[in-house]
């Protein structure tokens, strides 16, 4: 098979994306639009709860919780991190809970989670340091060395439970917490979406400024 050399003066040719999946998109959002006209226009949000969850295409806060605009205040990221460095997840607690008044911070796993599976696949081959070369190596290097330290081998399952946990211990332990809490209690939940049921599972894990809570 020949293969062609491009001179150095020579761009490569792509051939041009396909705007189908685009115009679905803005044909269903009229539709979606059209069919829920009460809510428009919207007033101030007020939502009561800040969810922290995973980018995941498969997880969409709205959708699983058949909740409307306005409801969920919204934070996702790859294996939804809460790092206490990360400006982005600092800023959208801080702005939830001092000035849009959250009462509830879920942290919201997912069985399958491909963030915790590669976090884990690295800690099974790979021996501390590991890698911070890219951006997605640096983001997960923290859930990574907590896979090591967990152990190889573990069921992913619990390791994506274990995630959870420790991310709502990240954001109890927040300075952002610490000073609301002297104004108000505010509880931060712990929560699991089985991408096999849609369903979600409460880990029983919710704390205010007092400690544990039970519901």
């Amino acid at each position: 098979m020949a293969t062609t050399v491009l001179n150095s003066t020579e761009s490569p040719s792509y051939p041009e994306p396909t705007p189908i999946v685009l115009t679905k998109l803005l044909d269903q959002n009229e539709k979606w639009a059209e069919a829920h006209s009460e809510l428009f226009p919207m007033g101030p949000q007020t939502p009561k709860v800040l969810w922290f969850g995973c980018a995941d295409s498969r997880v969409p806060e709205s959708v699983i919780t058949d909740s409307i605009p306005g409801v969920i205040f919204t934070q996702r990221n790859i294996a939804n991190q809460f790092h206490p460095e990360d400006d982005s997840a600092v800023s959208v607690l801080a702005y939830a809970v001092e000035h849009v008044k959250v009462e509830h911070i879920i942290v919201v796993g997912h069985t399958d989670c491909g963030g915790v599976k590669a976090s884990a696949d690295t800690a099974a081959t790979q021996s501390p340091p590991f890698s911070r070369a890219t951006a997605l190596e640096r983001w997960l290097a923290t859930l990574t060395e907590f896979a090591w330290s967990v152990g190889p081998g573990s069921d992913i399952t619990e390791l994506v439970e274990a995630n959870v946990r420790l991310q709502v211990v990240n954001v109890l332990s927040s300075e952002v917490l610490e000073h609301e809490w002297k104004l108000r209690d505010v509880h931060v939940h712990g929560w699991v979406y089985d991408l096999a049921t849609g369903k979600l599972r409460d880990l029983g894990i919710s704390a205010g400024r007092k400690g544990p809570v039970q519901y």
